[in-house]
């Protein structure tokens, strides 16, 4: 192999590397000297209420919503129990069962397949798993990457991102305030 193949070979491979690092995104710990400190056995205790939308992968909306929650913990465990109502007057339940194990969190609801895991640092939370969402055409099981940031006490702001096949089919953002 020649010297000007070898260096050819070389550039290609750190060129790929810097396309996949440069495409890495953000990990909890970029959050670690954020404040307020997000800690969801805090904030998401007693009355939650979100504002939302859903949004395809052109940045089109195609649904909002408006989510009451009811939450409370023991000891390390909490129930976050999640009613939204759509801009179309359907409704929706979710129930969420999660663990707190130091900074690191997991979560389980009827529709989530296995369990959600994530971790939390400074004041943010990253955690992903996998949900089971019934369409017109039947359950289909997309990957969510789920991110929340607490913004002041009473304030946080979710950005879920959601894919297939690690193609991106849209985001869901929501906007909580805790009541006073």
């Amino acid at each position: 192999m020649s010297k000007t193949s070898v260096i050819k070979k070389l550039l290609a491979t750190a060129a790929a590397i810097a396309t996949l690092t440069g495409c890495a995104g953000p990990s909890p710990q970029d959050y670690a000297a954020a404040t307020p400190t997000l800690d969801l056995a805090r904030y998401f205790n007693g009355q939650v209420e979100a504002w939302g939308m859903v949004q395809e992968r052109s940045g089109k909306v195609i649904r909002r919503m408006n989510v009451k929650m009811d939450c409370h913990w023991e000891g390390d465990t909490g129930t976050l129990d999640e009613h939204f109502t759509y801009d179309d007057g359907s409704t929706e339940r979710r129930v969420w069962t999660i663990r707190k194990e130091g900074n690191a969190y997991t979560g389980t609801a009827a529709d989530v397949v296995g369990e959600a895991k994530g971790s939390a640092a400074g004041n943010a939370l990253n955690w992903r798993y996998v949900l089971a969402y019934k369409g017109e055409d039947g359950v289909v099981k997309l990957d969510m990457d789920d991110w929340m940031w607490l913004i002041d006490e009473r304030t946080l702001v979710n950005k879920t991102r959601f894919s297939k096949f690690g193609i991106g089919f849209g985001e869901v953002t929501l906007f909580f305030r805790k009541a006073e």
